[in-house]
């Protein structure tokens, strides 16, 4: 049976009836918190009203829920270029150049002025500089290539294909001569040609044709996953092989490899493409990649992949099969295809990222700030291979000479690359893609059990317009409520520039414990790009409503047992609980005013000497 009362003028409070000089006064205790900005913004202050604002995406993607303003900078996902602040701009043009072939583009190496294309059908395929087709085919090699380098020997400049049947040169792309010693991974140092076969094995050859055998990696057949040249502690580049448990280091002097502290759990996918890049090492393990700096008895040793933080959406997962330094990104190919079987789960110890045939290969790039989508595959289960970066192709009359190629699905891909920072304002004979996308980070201001209410978006934009074909550029405004992404609401479409404002459900405003915002932006053209340059919103916390009560409490006479004495010490110990205090003042067989409270504040009258009596003023409040 819930406490009540029942006399007037009197109070219920932690078990005892107090008698009260004059009414309750109740008051609202749940505030609003203070008011927060955050984001680069000058906004006007408000007094009730917060302000997130996006202007600046340079972070990168990998933020699915933000946490304060340290993520005010990332995306969960987008296929936009966020390089440039205050610039949301499409992604360059991406040209695809049918396969001469039906099957897998496996290596892309340039060699004396010419790119050449390898395929898994065993065949060297050189691509018309300018003319975005290719060649017949220049040879047809003795296995299926699995690296290819360009390097100079004796004063002649050679193109070299391993195959798992041992190697293949040619001077002129027009003669090739067939080696037998196996290869399967090569590199260059102290002019001589350095290869790995399947067992570990490394050889040397001053002279292609003369291989002399060197040191063996003391692990079992099919672990090294490269070979590279890179320095050691002392600053001098030493050839090293990476392998499925981590990484060995050549000792030339000794003729043997030498474990480094690059001890790695055993991953299948272990160094698959590793590159040396600026001052770094950059070894991928499935999704992940380690950054690896040598130093003078020291080593250091991040996390820099794609999957840190909160990763990548799930139909974007993979593995990374190769990484390439530019001028500006560290690129990485992710391949979502297959899902390994459960024999190679069991055998190898990878686990499934994605289910089979969902998986959607990717591009991506790091300029060690944040990860770029450079491209994503529109198709799923297909395959990402082979990639290289160079100004041939393009052709001296083209506008875009420096690019980065990769295969995808059988087919050859390009994107124009810069060799410099460009602001968007200011870029000349660039070409962008007809659309592009960027989700915000779900945003729930940092407290995810208050409600928010939207009251305002405001977009500003450049470069919008809409008139005859060539001339639309747009950009859709869309939000998701509530960690539900399998819908968004349209707020609009901008095709003019400045700022639009929105305001929500007709200034009512929009209820929401998180939400995220959804940019598309496309072109029917490829020479401009719309541009937004702010996403603002309004809002403000509402914390569930909570009371507090001022009472007077008359303690001039004994009261229902109690006398003033007693009174004052049960309210010292009211106020000294660590307990809440039931609290009430209503006759209500229910308990739905029966509130539960802490003193928070008391001040009274009281005589002196022997005589206890008095008057105190309580403040409780529901916390």
């Amino acid at each position: 049976m819930a406490n009540k009362v029942v006399k007037k003028n009197e109070v219920f409070l932690d078990g005892e009836y107090y008698p009260i000089t004059k009414p309750v006064q109740q008051v609202l205790a749940s505030i609003y918190p203070a008011k927060v900005t955050i984001g680069d913004t000058t906004r006007e202050s408000q007094s009730r009203l917060s302000v997130i604002s996006w202007s600046d995406f340079r972070g990168g993607i990998g933020i699915e829920s933000m946490e304060g303003a340290k993520d005010v900078d990332r995306a969960w996902w987008s296929t936009c270029s966020l390089r440039y602040k205050r610039h949301l701009v499409l992604p360059p043009l991406t040209t695809v150049v049918s396969g001469p072939v039906d099957g897998s583009l496996d290596i892309i190496q340039e060699f004396d002025g010419g790119l050449y294309c390898i395929y898994s059908d065993k065949k060297v395929y050189k691509f018309k500089t300018g003319d975005d087709g290719f060649e017949t085919a220049a040879d047809t090699l003795p296995d299926v290539a699995t690296d290819a380098l360009q390097a100079e020997l004796g004063g002649t400049l050679y193109l070299i294909i391993a195959h798992t049947g041992g190697y293949t040169y040619t001077s002129d792309a027009s003669s090739f001569t067939d080696d037998t010693k196996d290869a399967k991974y090569l590199t260059f140092w102290e002019d001589k040609l350095w290869g790995i076969d399947n067992t570990g094995q490394l050889w040397h050859a001053a002279t292609l044709g003369s291989e002399t055998n060197d040191a063996k990696l003391p692990l079992p057949d099919g672990h090294v996953t490269d070979l590279f040249v890179a320095r050691n502690a002392s600053g001098d580049p030493i050839i090293y092989a990476m392998t499925k448990e981590g990484l060995y280091a050549h000792d030339a002097t000794n003729s043997r490899f030498v474990e480094t502290q690059l001890a790695l759990p055993f991953h299948n996918e272990n160094g698959k493409g590793t590159v040396r890049w600026r001052d770094s090492v950059y070894i991928p393990a499935g999704l992940g990649i380690y950054k690896y700096i040598n130093g003078t008895n020291s080593a250091v040793v991040t996390v820099v992949g794609p999957d840190r933080d909160h990763g990548l959406p799930s139909d974007n997962r993979g593995k990374i099969v190769g990484l390439l330094g530019t001028h500006n990104d560290l690129i990485a190919m992710v391949d979502g295809t297959l899902a390994p079987g459960m024999a190679d789960f069991f055998s190898s110890g990878e686990s499934p990222a994605i289910p089979d045939s969902t998986g959607y290969s990717a591009v991506l790039g790091w300029n060690e700030v944040g990860w770029e989508v450079k491209w994503t595959a529109t198709t799923a289960g297909k395959h990402v291979t082979a990639a290289y970066a160079t100004d041939v192709g393009g052709g001296l009359a083209s506008t875009d000479p420096y690019r980065l190629y990769w295969g995808f699905d059988g087919d050859l891909y390009y994107q124009q690359l810069q060799s410099d920072v460009i602001n968007p304002n200011q870029i000349v004979n660039y070409k962008y893609n007809s659309s592009g996308l960027l989700y915000t980070p779900w945003f729930f201001a940092d407290q995810i059990e208050v409600d928010k209410l939207a009251t305002k978006v405001k977009v500003e934009t450049a470069n919008c317009s809409t008139g005859a074909t060539g001339s639309n550029q747009s950009i859709k405004v869309e939000y998701a409520l509530d960690d539900d992404d399998s819908s968004y609401t349209t707020l609009g479409t901008i095709t003019s520039n400045g700022t639009t404002e929105y305001t929500l459900a007709s200034g009512v405003g929009i209820a929401f414990r998180s939400i995220q915002f959804k940019i598309t932006l496309t072109t029917d053209g490829d020479t401009v790009s719309p541009d937004m340059l702010n996403l603002t919103m309004e809002f403000r916390k509402k914390l569930d409503t909570k009371f507090g009560w001022s009472v007077n409490i008359d303690m001039t006479k004994t009261y229902k047992g109690n006398s003033p004495m007693a009174m004052r010490s049960n309210i010292l110990a009211d106020i000294q609980s660590n307990t809440l205090l039931e609290f009430t003042y209503r006759d209500d067989s229910t308990t739905e005013r029966n509130y539960y409270v802490d003193i928070i504040n008391a001040q009274g009258l009281e005589n002196t000497a022997t005589d206890e009596r008095g008057t105190t003023t309580l403040l409780v409040s529901e916390p």
